[in-house]
């Protein structure tokens, strides 16, 4: 789900992961299929099997659409998140209509999907989650099937229920707190994980910030020292040539001259817009993508940056987060890889697409659905790298954020991750990164400035 721009990450709501609710969702068919087949074949009583299982064998189809569709690692705006839960409130209530309604001591788990809601979702979102399961609890309590039940024996005679009924309600009890139970631990420990990595983020990103600030101090300390030091040259060169060759301090006065033009060329430099250097503002992607792809060359891997479109190249603004993300991106790519990483960009007038694919091993298949998730770490490889420093896969604390925090901040930008293994021959890992063009590019916005200044 890509970030708004309009909401500071601190204050956005982020959603159920997918993966959360089909575990849940797993758990509950498990159960429901095991109750079903334990009251028809093992205790005697006579259920409507057929309409039963159909109904199970719908979620488990849900289910499946759902991890073939999207990745797990996918955090679920409130709208879908209430949808599902919503179909799981309507699924219980079918199998309760088809075995009693109310009667059945399972009727609790009604009380499973609003706590789901209440913990994770809006308060909007758990009031009419909330009206629609006493709403249905309502009507399969006034409609309903006959309970499965012996008919020679009334739930109401003598002064106790039956035992086997009794043992029905504590199963149920027992079921939903253990249900409830472990989805809140689950949830609370999601929230906790998510705040201690979003704090991360925003630590990362506050540095990137404060350096890009420096880079504005310096462009503007290029341009304000401009002037003193071309008054100080010409100073230097009218006492040089006022002095005697064997003056004591001609020698002082040459070294100020030429240490004077020698901070002047600094500062043609930092101020410079060749294609070589990086621009403070603004610049093409290509500019962006050599920016990113530069400090990673200096460790035996070839880092190649190509672009399959050569004309209307787009101009982004220059965005300490975006180019973080990237440069996080190709450092975990530099990282696996067995000698080469490829860096390409491709654009219409829709979107922008930057591709990164290494040769390394690829990404584990028991972890491609959830990469991008906080506090996910592989360390099948031992990255050389970081032998000499003894550092972990994120850094000294080897947190498994590096993926996190570049996503996080490439959503923030307005784009979408893909994550992927290279098709067979080949091999390696392959994430892509898809803007529309209009969130960030910036050269439709400024006439007749083409290039970036």
């Amino acid at each position: 789900m890509p970030l708004s721009l309009d909401h500071p990450i601190g204050e956005r709501f982020f959603g159920l992961r997918l993966d959360t609710l089909i575990r849940l969702r797993w758990l509950a068919i498990s159960g429901q299929t095991a109750a079903i087949v334990v009251v028809q074949w093992l205790l005697g009583f006579t259920v409507p099997i057929g309409a039963c299982l159909a109904v199970v064998a719908l979620s488990a189809w849900l289910n499946l659409a759902l991890r073939l569709r999207s990745p797990g690692a996918r955090r679920l705006s409130n709208t879908e998140a209430t949808w599902l839960l919503a179909y799981d409130i309507l699924q219980l209530a079918a199998l309760l209509f088809l075995t009693g309604g109310l009667a059945n001591p399972f009727a609790v788990l009604f009380l499973a999907p609003v706590l789901i809601s209440a913990t994770a979702l809006s308060p909007r979102s758990t009031l009419l989650l909330g009206l629609l399961a006493g709403g249905l609890a309502a009507l399969v309590g006034l409609w309903q099937m006959p309970l499965p039940w012996r008919h020679s024996e009334a739930l109401g005679a003598g002064p106790l229920l039956p035992p086997l009924y009794l043992a029905a309600i504590w199963s149920a009890l027992a079921v939903a707190i253990a249900f409830i139970g472990s989805h809140a631990w689950r949830v609370a420990e999601e929230t906790r994980e998510l705040s201690e990595a979003l704090a991360a983020t925003e630590l990362v990103l506050a540095r990137e910030q404060h350096l890009s600030a420096l880079d504005g101090l310096a462009a503007a300390a290029a341009h304000e020292l401009g002037t003193p030091l071309a008054t100080i040259t010409v100073v230097a060169k009218e006492l040089a040539r006022g002095l005697s060759p064997d003056s004591p301090i001609a020698d002082d006065i040459r070294l100020l001259g030429e240490q004077s033009e020698r901070c002047r060329a600094i500062l043609r430099r930092l101020t410079t817009l060749d294609a070589g250097e990086a621009p403070f503002d603004r610049m093409k992607v290509t500019h962006l993508l050599e920016d990113v792809a530069s400090p990673h060359r200096n460790f035996g891997i070839d880092v190649d940056v190509t672009t399959a479109t050569r004309i209307g190249e787009p101009v982004i603004a220059r965005n300490p987060g975006l180019i973080y993300g990237l440069g996080n991106i190709v450092e975990n790519a530099v990282d696996f890889a067995a000698g080469r990483v490829e860096i390409a960009a491709n654009w219409t007038d829709r979107d922008l697409v930057v591709t990164v694919t290494d040769d390394g091993p690829g990404f584990p298949a028991e972890l491609i659905d959830s990469i991008g998730a906080p506090y996910l770490t592989s360390r099948g490889r031992q990255r050389w790298r970081r032998e000499e420093t003894g550092e972990g896969e994120d850094g000294e604390q080897g947190l498994g954020l590096g993926l996190f925090i570049a996503k996080t901040l490439l959503e923030r930008s307005g784009a979408e991750l893909a994550y992927a293994n290279v098709p067979a021959p080949r091999h390696g890992a392959r994430v892509t990164v898809r803007w529309p063009r209009r969130l960030v590019d910036i050269s439709d916005r400024e006439a007749g400035e083409g290039e970036p200044k």
